[in-house]
């Protein structure tokens, strides 16, 4: 007989939040499983979805956060709900609260980090091999400081993570735990299993030999005023050669822009522009910065080299957890390959989300597919 697999793949997309929370819990409502990680569209009443998730998971926790679009069994989703359940025989998972996010020390980065490591031991004194993972407010702002402050407190422990959206409302975003929605906040999840894993985070983009300088922004406010010393939004539509009203999300997508550090670029990705033609972006980028312009390539032979690649090393894949960032899929919707992508997440067993900013080593990134793949255990023949 065949052992049951060590997590489980569920998704909804009933519009009524009861109805959803209810087709959850007839896959994962089980006494093996003692956590479920979700990620839901902003389309339903949090409240009432937090209720019917609550009534339907009495006995196991649950954490999760609002996406811009959902990665579950059947591909990319819009308006659903999509979650992974976790068995007790094989994970254990110690959560936290990260509230308020504003001036996170480092002292309280410790604390958080050895209360779960506590816990952790407790429930899984052997075979303690670990990873991380993030989920915060993606509209917070708070990302940086945070993420290199945790970074610096989970030394070798690999970890990653994805910022919560709001189908590119721009509004609201939420992270939950604890049995509620939150905002100004993340979740820190510590996973312990016996099972293989790697975390990774990939792009294709190619740098192009145009740079833009960075020459007035507000790093706090992720806002860029100038760019080459004139209005910023001007200097990005003639980059794309768009007029300024025409300039779309998907524009942002096909047009990225990236600060290089060390060898490896790492994109900044537009938000939005302002009636003062600053542009936001989902990063932060200060004064001074060097902008490279980037030539986008095809997604998805990248991710399943990266994806192959990872198997070579950690055996058959069980499941990828992935935060995907909203602008590559809109850059796949732009090029027509929505059902390819659909049915390539179907094949590689990929459930997550997608995001406003992905969280990679203790950096806040755009525009890229970072995850952990999860190894079954089992090595081929």
């Amino acid at each position: 007989m065949t052992s049951s697999p060590p997590l489980q793949a569920a998704s909804s997309s009933a519009r009524d939040p009861w109805q959803a929370a209810e087709e959850l819990a007839a896959d994962l409502n089980h006494p093996d499983i003692g956590w479920v990680v979700f990620f839901c569209s902003v389309e339903y009443d949090l409240e009432s979805l937090a209720a019917a998730l609550n009534h339907h998971f009495q006995q196991i926790e649950l954490v999760g956060c609002t996406t811009a679009g959902e990665l579950g069994s059947e591909g990319y989703l819009q308006g659903s709900i999509t979650a992974l359940g976790w068995k007790r025989q094989q994970f254990f998972l110690a959560t936290s609260l990260l509230q308020p996010l504003e001036d996170f020390s480092l002292a309280r980065a410790q604390q958080e980090v050895e209360q779960l490591q506590a816990l952790s031991r407790a429930a899984f004194p052997e075979g303690r091999q670990q990873f991380a993972m993030t989920l915060f407010d993606g509209l917070s702002s708070q990302e940086e400081l945070v993420l290199v402050t945790l970074n610096a407190v989970l030394g070798s422990i690999p970890h990653f993570g994805g910022s919560a959206g709001d189908d590119v409302r721009l509004a609201n975003t939420h992270v939950f735990c604890q049995g509620a929605f939150h905002t100004r906040a993340a979740v820190l999840l510590l996973f312990t299993t016996p099972l293989p894993f790697e975390v990774f985070s990939t792009h294709p983009l190619q740098p192009l030999d145009s740079k833009l300088v960075v020459t007035e922004a507000d790093a706090s406010q992720r806002r860029v005023y100038e760019l080459n010393a004139e209005p910023a939004a001007e200097v990005y539509a003639r980059l794309t050669g768009k007029a300024l009203d025409e300039l779309t999300p998907e524009d942002f997508a096909l047009n990225p822009l990236a600060v290089k550090l060390g060898q490896d670029y790492y994109v900044r990705s537009i938000q939005q522009i302002n009636q003062d033609l600053s542009l936001t972006f989902y990063c932060a980028v200060g004064k001074g910065s060097v902008l490279t312009v980037m030539r986008p390539q095809p997604l998805l032979p990248d991710l399943q080299q990266q994806l192959l690649d990872i198997q070579t090393r950690i055996g058959p894949a069980l499941m990828t957890l992935g935060c995907d960032c909203f602008l590559r899929r809109l850059e796949l919707q732009a090029g027509q390959q929505a059902e390819e992508a659909r049915a390539f997440f179907r094949q590689h067993r990929i459930v997550g989300f997608n995001t406003y900013g992905e969280h990679f080593a203790g950096l806040h990134v755009n525009q890229t597919f970072t995850g952990v793949v999860l190894g079954s255990g089992h090595v081929s023949s």
